[in-house]
C-alpha cells in the first residue's frame, strides 16, 4: 500500500507541474496583454544618444551630476522618477546621465574629452557648464547636437516639466521662458 500511495503522490505532483507548464507556455506575456507604461526614463550614454540622433533626430537632455551630490540624488528620486516627466522625455528627448567627475574619456561630435585632474572633472562637463561646476546641471542640446542652454540646480517635477516642454516643443525659439510661463499661468 505504501508504494501505491507514494506512486499516487508523485503522479499528482507530475500532473500539477505539467498543468502549470502548459498554462505558462500558452499564456501571452504580460507585456503583450497590457499596454506598456512609461514610468522611468531610459538613460543613454552621450555616444549612444548621438548615434540615435543620427537615425532619428531628437533633442538631448544631459543630466550632469556627481556621485557625492545630494541634490542630484534627490532629482533622480523625485523629478526623474515622476511618470509625467518620464513619459514626456521618452517622447521628445534622448536622456543622458553624465558623471562630471568620471575619469573615462567621452566622445562628443567626433572629439575626445578627457578627465581634467586639475579641475577634477571631464573637459566636456567643464565646456557644457561654461566652467561653472554646479550640480546638478541639465544641458539641453538640439537635434544637430548644438547646446541650447545649461540649466543649473535642482528642479522639482512640476518646474522641470515646464522646462522640458519649453525646449521640447521649440517654444524657446519664439518666446522667453518668462513669457512662456505667463502663458501657462493664464490657462
Amino acid at each position: 500500500m505504501k508504494f501505491n500511495a507514494m506512486y499516487f503522490n508523485h503522479f499528482r505532483t507530475f500532473l500539477v507541474s505539467a498543468t502549470l507548464i502548459l498554462v505558462c507556455v500558452s499564456a501571452k506575456p504580460i507585456s503583450k496583454r497590457i499596454a506598456p507604461k512609461v514610468d522611468a526614463i531610459t538613460w543613454l550614454t552621450l555616444e549612444q544618444a548621438e548615434e540615435a540622433c543620427k537615425k532619428k533626430p531628437r533633442k538631448i537632455f544631459i543630466d550632469v551630476y556627481t556621485d557625492w551630490c545630494g541634490w542630484c540624488k534627490r532629482m533622480d528620486a523625485t523629478t526623474f522618477s515622476d511618470p509625467n516627466v518620464a513619459k514626456y522625455v521618452s517622447e521628445k528627448y534622448y536622456a543622458v546621465k553624465m558623471n562630471a567627475e568620471s575619469p573615462e574619456s567621452i566622445i562628443f561630435k567626433e572629439k575626445v574629452y578627457k578627465y581634467n585632474a586639475s579641475r577634477k572633472a571631464n573637459d566636456l562637463a567643464i565646456m557644457f557648464l561654461n566652467g561653472e561646476m554646479s550640480y546638478p546641471t541639465t544641458i539641453f542640446v538640439d537635434e544637430k547636437l548644438n547646446v541650447i542652454q545649461p540649466l543649473g540646480g535642482y528642479l522639482d517635477a512640476t518646474e522641470f516639466g515646464k522646462i522640458i516642454a519649453y525646449f521640447g516643443d521649440n517654444v524657446y525659439k519664439r518666446k522667453t521662458f518668462e513669457e512662456y510661463k505667463k502663458g501657462l499661468a493664464g490657462n
